[in-house]
């Protein structure tokens, strides 16, 4: 079955040069030109994975992937023209899973979709051997990518989710930020390890009563990140 995009971009030719390029590996393309238009269009169909862009009009990438992170886990990589740290590293914060800087080269393009496609469906496939995992006062469920502590739901991004899985099915386990970076966001991520200690640190603020103190997620100084129930 053909994996389905969208891609949203102001620039009409940037859309139509990734369009062209990815209906010719097969895929099915959908293309919005602002914000509104790609938040409608995510809200109507199920896709695979968004490319979306940074500055848009009417509503910026920033805030579409914030409200699609409100009813869907699809992968969302964002476009930027920006080379800034800060602007990336917010990205991620909205939930986004990847972001590509302009200019890019379209096969740089198609490499990373196909890598996180990849993951995804790998994902899926470890998530149906053990799709429900409980440890303590915490419960999750893989397969419909839900959290509850003590009963009550915790809304995590997607990649906040894939983090606290590896750390839960490895209780105890050391991880250095370098590992969980290879391991979550994959050896094609171009990020740094900042982007680990963010999401560490907005997944305690979700999960934990008490941030400064973890009960859950802890860290070994100098070292990385463990769980422990």
């Amino acid at each position: 079955m053909a994996k389905k995009v969208l891609v949203v971009d102001d620039e009409k030719l940037i859309v139509k040069g990734i369009r062209f390029s990815l209906e010719q590996d097969g895929m099915e393309v959908d293309c919005a030109y602002d914000g509104e238009e790609a938040l409608k269009m995510a809200t109507e169909n199920q896709y695979d994975m968004i490319l979306l862009d940074i500055m848009l009009p009417k509503m910026d990438g920033f805030e579409v992937c914030q409200h699609i992170r409100d009813f869907s886990t699809v992968p969302i990589v964002m476009l930027t023209a920006k080379g800034d740290d800060m602007d990336k590293i917010l990205g991620l914060e909205y939930g986004a899973d990847d972001y590509i800087t302009k200019p890019f080269n379209i096969l740089e393009v198609k490499a990373r979709i196909k890598a996180i496609m990849r993951r995804t469906a790998q994902g899926q496939t470890k998530k149906e051997d053990n799709s429900v995992i409980e440890s303590g006062d915490l419960r999750m469920d893989c397969e419909s990518r839900r959290l509850f502590v003590k009963g009550k739901e915790i809304n995590l991004t997607a990649k906040e989710f894939d983090l606290l899985e590896l750390l839960v099915t490895n209780p105890n386990k050391v991880y250095s930020r370098e590992n969980l970076l290879n391991l979550v966001w994959g050896y094609e991520y171009p990020g740094d390890v900042r982007t680990v200690d963010v999401h560490v640190r907005r997944m305690r603020e979700k999960i934990e009563s008490n941030p400064s103190e973890p009960k859950y997620v802890h860290t070994k100084w100098g070292v990385g990140y463990y769980y422990q129930g």
